[in-house]
């Protein structure tokens, strides 16, 4: 990762971003974009997926079709991937905040967030394009839009992707389709979303051939941009040629964007404010938990908002009639589409079960979260939060209602099976 050849920022880069000017028809077409994604969702709501919350299948070529540059797909059942730029738009949405999951545990759907909207509504175009730039470099995990492979697990790693396309492109263009190991090596790192996003930003042009059937987005040259050259001859002088900076950043909780501003504001001075997204509130009340271990065995617990994660544990197991000799860990997705992890209060790393009030949660009513129970046997509880009633009066935590016999947890095993 850090092999990659030092990116020296010439004179005519610094004029390059110095003369910047940015609005919705460029540079690339981010803004445009992103802008449509927006409007759509705020005129219609986005019907999403329970477990990745990504967009519902059938509504992505109505989505495509109103980018600057719709692409042409010819699969017979194309999901986001298939269409790299929503992709990559659909993470920048989730990663800013704007885009928050609501509705109900069946029927989830994704809402622009109004505060933030109106924070993103007061943004110059500068100041929106860099946000943006900066949520895929340092937030853009893969991991929100459900990816795996043809993406970096590491968000920072996009830039050495990128730097590395760039870089190979000399002055000639970089040939991609017709070489089978050219080909998938850059299919998978940056892969497709992300040269797509190089692309949206303006950092990379990308001559494509049509698909043929059974073919997605076929990418067969790329030319790498002053501007993408310049942005990231300045980001690698002042950040990413230093491990230490790095890592930092990685490990730092960036509440609000500007990051990067620094290191670019010398050469693009409209660059003044930054997306901040409002603090979760607590939220008091009784809240009324289904915890489901497979079909027709569940059984509801009623807690208050004050009592720790580390309290519902243990009334999980005491409803399944289980021990408490194991490790445990909460899983649930934060409001920026990312996996969040609470840990038994004996893990290395935190947050810890304890730490964490039930009213702190960010779950919207409907959603779930996983309570993982001994890391050996792998009990899967689902924990979907069913209500919450502010009015309640404060009580101890219960088993309100059940159904199914609980299994044994250490089933007795007969010799001759093994």
């Amino acid at each position: 990762m850090w092999n990659l050849e030092p990116l020296l920022l010439t004179e005519q880069d610094v004029r390059t971003l110095r003369t910047l000017r940015v609005d919705e028809n460029g540079p690339g077409t981010i803004l445009h974009d992103f802008e449509a994604l927006l409007s759509y969702i705020r005129g219609h709501g986005l019907s999403v997926s329970k477990v990745n919350q990504v967009p519902s299948l059938t509504l992505l070529p109505q989505i495509n079709a109103l980018l600057a540059r719709p692409i042409e797909v010819r699969l017979k059942r194309p999901v986001l991937k298939s269409y790299p730029q929503l992709e990559g738009l659909y993470l920048l949405l989730r990663a800013t905040g704007l885009g928050q999951v609501g509705g109900t545990g069946s029927k989830p759907m994704l809402l622009v967030d109004p505060a933030l909207y109106a924070a993103w509504s007061a943004l110059n175009p500068t100041e929106r394009y860099f946000n943006l730039l900066e949520t895929w470099l340092l937030r853009g995990d893969p991991e929100i839009v459900g990816a795996g492979t043809g993406a970096s697990s590491d968000p920072v790693r996009q830039f050495i992707d990128a730097a590395e396309m760039m870089r190979r492109a000399g002055d000639e263009g970089l040939q991609i389709e017709d070489n089978n190991e050219v080909a998938w090596f850059w299919n998978y790192s940056p892969g497709k979303m992300g040269i797509a996003l190089l692309e949206l930003f303006g950092l990379l042009r990308v001559v494509t051939r049509p698909p043929q059937e059974g073919e997605g987005w076929v990418v067969d040259r790329v030319y790498r941009t002053p501007l993408g050259m310049a942005a990231l001859a300045v980001l690698h002088q002042g950040l990413f040629s230093d491990l230490g900076k790095v890592l930092h950043l990685m490990t730092a909780t960036q509440d609000s964007l500007g990051a990067l501003q620094p290191l670019l504001v010398p050469y693009v001075p409209e660059w003044q404010h930054n997306l901040a997204p409002p603090e979760w509130d607590f939220r008091p009340g009784r809240y009324t938990f289904k915890v489901s271990l497979g079909r027709g065995l569940w059984r509801r617990i009623a807690i208050d908002a004050q009592e720790p994660l580390d309290t519902l544990a243990g009334m999980i197991l005491d409803a399944y009639d289980f021990d408490y000799d194991h490790l445990y860990e909460f899983t649930y997705r934060n409001r920026l589409g990312m996996e969040a992890h609470v840990q038994h209060p004996y893990m290395d790393e935190g947050p810890w079960a304890p730490e964490v009030r039930i009213g702190e949660l960010p779950l919207a009513v409907g959603q779930s979260m996983t309570y993982l129970y001994d890391f050996g046997d792998e009990w899967t509880f689902e924990v979907k939060l069913e209500e919450i009633d502010p009015a309640a009066e404060e009580a101890g935590p219960a088993v309100v209602d059940e159904a199914g016999e609980a299994p044994e947890q250490y089933p007795d095993w007969d010799e001759e099976e093994w």
